[in-house]
């Protein structure tokens, strides 16, 4: 039987990296979200393995100054990340380079120094950067299953839930994952009470951030505690979870029943069934709140990590539900098809990207319209994140790029969630740019 593209991609990758690294030290850099941070995990553990000598180094994004901060003579493994850097690549002296990432490409632009797996490459199959380190891995050896669940994590981070249904290279089968029909409000293995508070995804207004209207809206639903404690939410009955559905399209009626109902993964995780989506947000809170070496322990279901990221993760909680708030209320920059929440300092830059998720997601918002969310990074720069409600409209990544030809800064991403940083003193002049660019955007559309 014919091999698959991406399989092929992957055999003629491992033949060129292990020709290239065997007894050398790679130096290894990932990204720094939950598709970074498991991709990371699988890695190095993999070349562990087969003994394989590395360094690791976690970034928030990659610029010509990192690139030119590594060791020209040792290989370097790019993970989820570099897909958008080829020209400073191509103009570095690094002899060798590795890449694993699933961002948006210019293939005719790759450097002869590069190899790439990119799942880009192969339109057939959506994966994130994990899901190829682990094919990677896999591939490798077969004894390496055990990561798979890491992968499945890495999915979710990056909010690609509904394509794993769609993989035909057996991850799930591979990670041993539950999964269950529910609501899709996490995590589905604690108090419901809990869980409706710090909801975030989707934003229950009069519920998310208030004790009070959680209470009133399980009234309503007919869902009392028994021995003064909640089910957890994959305990509750059918009916019970029909009336708690209607009660939360009461509350915010643009929430349509069909997606709030769908598909929780549950993973083994220190022995114990966990709801994946909340493992995978533990790991993003560790390594957004600066501490990338406890989100990776925490991967490896280190106890000591265990305890380290729930910590983190209970305050990272609280200031997103304030960011959240925040987003809702201010006063944006609005124009046809566009919205521009521009925090400054109000939003962590770490957490400006999943506000503008979470925006996108909200209903609030006519499905196709961008928004943009800006955030001071506590320095001298800005951390931009783009998004489109429900997932559809123009390429941001695109849009991004026009922009940022006339500043300094780096853009990556996808067609539908795409980032940029950019100097402060840029602010208000690519704030200009974006509008104008958007509004020639609409033009195009409106003139097909």
């Amino acid at each position: 039987m014919e091999k698959e593209k991406l399989e092929v991609m992957i055999d003629e990758f491992i033949d060129e990296f292990l020709k290239e690294t065997t007894g050398k030290n790679i130096q290894v850099i990932s990204h720094f979200d939950t598709d970074g941070i498991t991709s990371a995990a699988i890695i190095t553990q993999t070349l562990k393995k087969i003994d394989q000598k590395f360094s690791l180094k976690i970034v928030k994004s990659l610029n010509a100054k990192i690139i030119k901060s590594l060791d020209s003579e040792r290989p370097v493994l790019f993970l989820d990340l570099a897909s958008g850097s080829f020209e400073h690549l191509k103009n570095s002296k690094i002899k060798k380079i590795f890449i694993i990432d699933h961002h948006e490409i210019e293939r005719d632009k790759i450097p002869k120094n590069v190899t790439i797996i990119n799942s880009e490459l192969d339109k057939k199959q959506k994966i994130s950067s994990s899901g190829l380190s682990y094919l990677f891995s896999k591939k490798l050896d077969e004894g390496n299953k055990e990561f798979a669940k890491l992968a499945i994590l890495g999915m979710i981070g990056d909010m690609l839930e509904r394509e794993i249904e769609k993989l035909n290279n057996s991850i799930l089968e591979d990670g041993e994952i539950q999964r269950i029909k529910g609501l899709m409000i996490y995590p589905s293995t604690r108090p419901l009470n809990k869980v409706l508070e710090y909801s975030s995804n989707p934003f229950i207004p009069g519920v998310t951030g208030e004790s009070f209207g959680v209470a009133e809206l399980l009234r309503e639903a007919g869902i009392t505690p028994e021995n003064g404690k909640y089910k957890n939410l994959i305990d509750l009955t059918e009916e019970e979870m029909k009336n708690l559905v209607t009660s939360i399209i009461l509350r915010d009626p643009s929430q349509k029943n069909n997606e709030l109902i769908g598909e929780l993964f549950l993973v083994k995780f220190f022995g114990k069934l966990e709801d994946a989506r909340e493992i995978s947000a533990k790991i993003n809170a560790c390594s957004r709140e600066g501490h990338p070496e406890v989100a990776l322990g925490f991967c490896l279901e280190n106890t000591n990590s265990k305890k380290k990221a729930e910590s983190i993760h209970a305050k990272y909680r609280q200031q997103l539900i304030s960011g959240i708030k925040f987003a809702k209320d201010e006063e944006k920059i609005r124009g046809k098809g566009y919205v521009i929440l521009n925090a400054k300092n109000r939003i962590k830059d770490t957490m400006i990207g999943t506000i503008s998720s979470i925006l996108a997601s909200s209903r609030e918002y006519e499905e196709g319209t961008v928004i943009i969310g800006m955030s001071y990074d506590g320095k001298d720069k800005i951390k931009v994140s783009s998004r489109n409600a429900g997932r559809k409209g123009r390429n941001l990544r695109e849009v991004l790029s026009s922009v940022m030809d006339s500043f300094e800064g780096e853009v990556g991403g996808h067609q539908s969630a795409a980032g940029c940083i950019i100097n402060v003193r840029d602010e208000e002049e690519f704030i200009e740019r974006i509008k104008n660019q958007l509004e020639v955007e609409v033009i195009k559309i409106g003139e097909k």
